[in-house]
């Protein structure tokens, strides 16, 4: 089990450095948990981003949950929400007691006007790095991303039908997928 220090520091860096929650934390989960600490795999973040998803609530709280528990247990995945959350209450609680009216002056939307399109890059980076471990360019994936993507923004379903159908397609077609990809592949390298 990881030093629960860790895992919350870790996590406290993880939501002290990052503006905007949710998908702009991801990259830096990922740097962190994958690259620096070496606690995941790739392949095993992308499933743990897929699962953690398609629950309700925050996904950067359900993520901290998640990692905090695969390294150190329910104590683990305590550390790690606390930590994730400790700099957002913080500073939520500084903000409300002391700038009551913060959002009147002109330098503070400013300020956030600069920063959506950073937190909107920070965004891309992380679909790019998922779509990179989830092999978009092999068996068809693309297809199932741009029919998710479809469904969402120009039919207006629910994002929860579109991981339901997805995990459905993944349970019941896509095995028939890969073995035909992979048969017509064979039959050209002979």
């Amino acid at each position: 089990m990881r030093c629960l220090l860790e895992i919350f520091f870790v996590f406290m860096k993880i939501g002290l450095f990052t503006i905007g929650g949710g998908y702009a934390m991801l990259p830096v989960i990922q740097k962190e948990v994958v690259e620096t600490k070496g606690w995941m795999s790739d392949a095993e973040f992308l499933d743990a981003i897929s699962l953690t998803n398609s629950l309700p609530g925050p996904m950067a709280v359900n993520s901290a949950t998640f990692v905090g528990y695969r390294t150190g247990g329910i104590p683990g995945a305590m550390a790690a929400v606390f930590g994730a959350a400790l700099p957002s209450v913080a500073v939520i609680l500084l903000v409300a007691a002391v700038f009551q009216n913060l959002m009147s002056y002109p330098v503070v939307q400013h300020i956030f006007n600069g920063v959506r399109p950073a937190v909107a890059a920070l965004i891309f980076y992380a679909m790019i790095k998922l779509g990179a471990a989830a092999q978009i360019g092999k068996y068809f994936n693309w297809v199932v991303t741009l029919c998710g993507f479809f469904a969402i923004a120009v039919f207006g379903i629910p994002p929860i039908f579109v991981v339901i159908a997805a995990a459905l397609y993944g349970l019941f077609l896509r095995g028939y997928v890969v073995r035909a990809v992979d048969a017509h592949g064979k039959g050209e390298g002979q």
